[in-house]
């Protein structure tokens, strides 16, 4: 764990490079993970992040997870999700100073999904504003993305590289809905039957989804 700054003060993140070297040359991508609601005790070790964390760990990518402002040692106050997006802008910023890696796989889970959708829209619309335009998106996945009660009205995503996977038993957020967002972006979907919105007991189905999403057209 380190902290880094940024415009909320600093932030907790927490970074695993590959064979302990970020400019390893055999490591071209870089997982970059958003937890969910904090407001409802949503943190980094999040157990579906942690799947993520290890799908992209177990597949050679660095990977980095971090508490948005308000969390844990992350400094601030939790913004609805305007200044989560700005935390993780921050920390690709840093990302690009750590390693030479500019494939970029995002997930987020949850309220970390809707997040983790703004972020690659501002990856693919304007990088040059980050600092960022060396950076090629090579996957976004939203896990259950918190899409009902947040607009997604001008939302703008790389629809060949996006994919949703949600339960059709999720208690926190309408299935229906999040099939409406998908279908209305011309997203790849995968529903897991009988799963809710923490995926219990069905966490390596969603990483194999992972996995499945990522590199099935290998």
């Amino acid at each position: 764990m380190q902290l880094i700054p940024a415009p909320a003060g600093v932030l907790e993140v927490n970074a695993l490079w590959q064979q302990d070297n970020p400019h390893d040359p055999n490591t071209d991508t870089v997982a970059l993970l958003c937890h969910p609601n904090p407001l409802f005790d949503g943190t980094m070790n999040n157990k579906v992040v942690t799947t993520m964390y290890r799908f992209a760990r177990d597949n050679g990518m660095h990977v980095v997870r971090f508490n948005f402002r308000g969390v844990g040692q992350s400094t601030g106050e939790h913004d609805y999700a305007e200044g989560e997006v700005v935390d993780a802008m921050t920390v690709l910023q840093w990302i690009a100073e750590q390693t030479n890696a500019r494939k970029l796989w995002l997930g987020g889970f949850s309220f970390g999904g809707y997040v983790t959708a703004r972020v690659a829209e501002q990856v693919m619309v304007s990088p040059h504003i980050w600092g960022l335009s060396d950076f090629e998106l090579a996957k976004v996945a939203l896990i259950a993305p918190s899409v009902e009660k947040n607009d997604t009205g001008d939302l703008s995503l790389p629809t060949d590289k996006t994919f949703e996977i949600y339960g059709n038993a999720d208690e926190v957020i309408d299935p229906a809905i999040m099939q409406d967002f998908a279908e209305r972006l011309g997203l790849a979907v995968s529903v897991i039957d009988g799963a809710g919105h923490f995926f219990h007991g069905r966490l390596s189905e969603l990483k194999g989804l992972l996995e499945e999403h990522s590199f099935g057209d290998k």
